[in-house]
């Protein structure tokens, strides 16, 4: 236990990373680690898009199994690992332009990044034809997040957006 409080002693806001995500010290200095291992420059960041400890944290912390048995303060903004949290992160990857709408083209685009050319372009246009038709509640041939929301009620957010990679 004391390993990874003094590891904590070399992460920059590590008490507020930990506040703020949710991470325990002994997850957060594991974090640390495989961060420090992918950061093999030492720059402080992975690309040259700047993606720093924080932010690498902060992704991660989406992914985090929702904790039911923590009580939760009402006070503090909503955990990255709720439902509406992962929703959110979910429906910004697809609304490539943020305009808080995700347009056939931007689920094309996004389809085609997962799927590469295991699929045919008429394939993937299908899905994406279909998936508008049925997430569309508005008729306004997009899907805003309240219909992502709704298109996704049923289904286990921490189940499907959660991975186990802390134990």
């Amino acid at each position: 236990m004391g390993s990874s409080y003094s590891v904590l002693s070399n992460i920059p806001d590590a008490e507020e990373i930990m506040k703020e995500t949710g991470f325990s010290p002994s997850h957060l200095s594991r974090l640390y680690d495989r961060f420090s291992v992918l950061d093999r420059e030492e720059k402080g960041f992975l690309r040259e898009e700047k993606v720093n400890f924080r932010s690498f944290v902060r992704v991660l912390a989406h992914f985090r199994p929702l904790d039911t048995t923590r009580p939760r303060d009402p006070s503090s903004p909503e955990p990255a690992n709720s439902r509406t949290s992962k929703l959110k992160f979910a429906f910004q990857l697809y609304d490539q332009d943020k305009d808080g709408k995700i347009s056939r083209s931007e689920l094309l685009e996004v389809l085609r990044m997962m799927v590469g050319m295991q699929v045919t372009n008429e394939q993937l246009e299908s899905i994406a034809d279909r998936t508008i038709q049925e997430a569309d509640l508005d008729g306004d041939s997009a899907i805003s997040f309240e219909e992502f929301r709704k298109s996704l009620e049923k289904v286990n957010i921490d189940h499907k957006m959660s991975i186990r990679f802390l134990r």
